[in-house]
């Protein structure tokens, strides 16, 4: 199995070049840097041990970044290494002035590739987050006796249920780990019948509150000119559902003057496509990276830069979190929760049902089924009380994350 996984790899080796192609018009792929997931590097291995984690994209990469903050005053740690696979979670580390970080694009996972990625960073630890489950790195790891810790590991029913369709290569793969800390218990009963021997629920890592004094700062006078309006957001925003937002946008300006709503995206490179179908819904569109103040006249402002959505969940009480209509999964909904936001989803929100499940009890969210009942449930009070809670559950795992983490740490280095 184990043979025609790799082969299927290298078939995508040889189509690769077209695809990196096609990725890099797209603004998908980094022209200057994509040659990484070859493994053919420009930056050489610092001296001294190094501490790997692994983070798809920018969900992972931000729960990530307090641990990183914290594990940055260890002396004992000379070098971190994080990998990502997109350009926006890229983009979102490059914004943090870490002395010990290094990024790097994350290797196919051929055996060439990833025995080329491991010899030049010879990692002593290796952490993978969330759904990162790769054949070719974890039994590469394992081969070279590096350890490897899974992280806020999310499992759904759908992928178990593929993984035990190849139930023995499945239970070979996962025996690989050394410790998992799955974020939920469905979770963690999904390892336990995929062979993985060390477990530990701490919870999820997205509760943990991602504040930090560098924090990207969003531009004051548009910020103040914000708050002489009413003001919701639609984040994370997948295609078609700007037009969800925009026609609920339309409803609720029938019953207040003075409304703006703000539009952050998933992907940037979607904001021409999504400024265009606002606009053809009659509705006003001012851009971030523009910079212009708004006028009174302006219905949406669009935010087409990365790692800014803090600074507008700070300022609007409530919040339509997108991938959750027409995608499935949804999205974190707890950044906007530590800042009192009340959230508003659709009906697909598998990889956080654990999450919504305690902040319906909270009274802090609410599954919307149609343009009208979106409009009815925007409010423009938030909840301070409850984000205190969420707080708490955070501090608390963050102690427990960095405690687990130290030990495996300490025993690598």
């Amino acid at each position: 199995m184990f043979f025609f996984y790799q082969s299927i790899i290298s078939f995508i080796i040889i189509l690769s070049p077209i695809i990196f192609l096609i990725r890099v018009f797209k603004n998908k792929e980094d022209p200057k840097r994509f040659l990484e997931k070859y493994s053919l590097f420009k930056k050489k291995r610092p001296n001294g041990n190094l501490v790997w984690f692994h983070c798809a994209s920018v969900g992972e990469t931000m729960s990530i970044i307090p641990i990183i903050n914290y594990l940055q005053k260890n002396k004992k740690i000379k070098n971190i290494l994080i990998t990502t696979t997109t350009v926006s979670s890229a983009n979102i580390i490059r914004k943090f002035n870490f002395k010990k970080l290094i990024h790097q694009y994350y290797p196919i996972d051929h055996q060439i590739i990833i025995k080329k990625f491991i010899i030049h960073w010879r990692p002593n630890v290796a952490f993978f987050l969330e759904a990162e489950i790769w054949p070719g790195m974890f039994s590469l790891l394992d081969k070279r006796k590096i350890p490897l810790i899974i992280l806020n590991t999310r499992l759904s029913k759908r992928s178990f249920e593929k993984w035990m369709f190849f139930k023995k290569f499945a239970k070979n793969i996962f025996s690989k780990i050394k410790y998992a800390y799955p974020q939920n218990q469905e979770t963690e009963f999904f390892l336990k019948k995929l062979n993985v021997k060390k477990i530990n629920q701490i919870g999820n890592l997205k509760y943990i509150d991602q504040t930090n004094k560098k924090e990207i700062k969003s531009n004051k006078k548009i910020l103040k000119k914000l708050l002489q309006h009413k003001t919701w957001v639609a984040a994370s925003i997948h295609p078609g559902e700007e037009d969800i937002a925009g026609k609920a946008h339309l409803l609720l300006k029938k019953k207040h003057k003075k409304l703006i709503l703000i539009i952050i995206p998933r992907h940037i490179n979607n904001v021409i496509k999504i400024k265009n179908n606002l606009e053809n819904l009659g509705l006003k569109v001012i851009t971030h990276s523009s910079c212009r103040m708004i006028a009174e006249e302006a219905d949406v402002y669009l935010v087409d830069t990365f790692g800014e959505s803090k600074n507008f969940y700070k300022i609007s009480p409530s919040v339509f979190l997108g991938k959750s209509i027409y995608h499935h999964g949804g999205q974190n909904p707890l950044e906007a929760v530590k800042y009192g936001c009340n959230i508003l989803h659709g009906p697909n929100i598998q990889n956080f049902k654990d999450v919504y499940k305690h902040l319906e009890k909270l009274k802090i969210s609410k599954k919307i089924s149609s343009i009208k009942t979106l409009a009815n449930s925007v409010t423009f009070k938030k909840k301070h009380s409850n984000s205190f809670k969420i707080k708490k559950i955070g501090k608390k795992i963050y102690r427990e994350t960095i405690k687990e983490l130290n030990i495996h740490i300490n025993q690598c280095i």
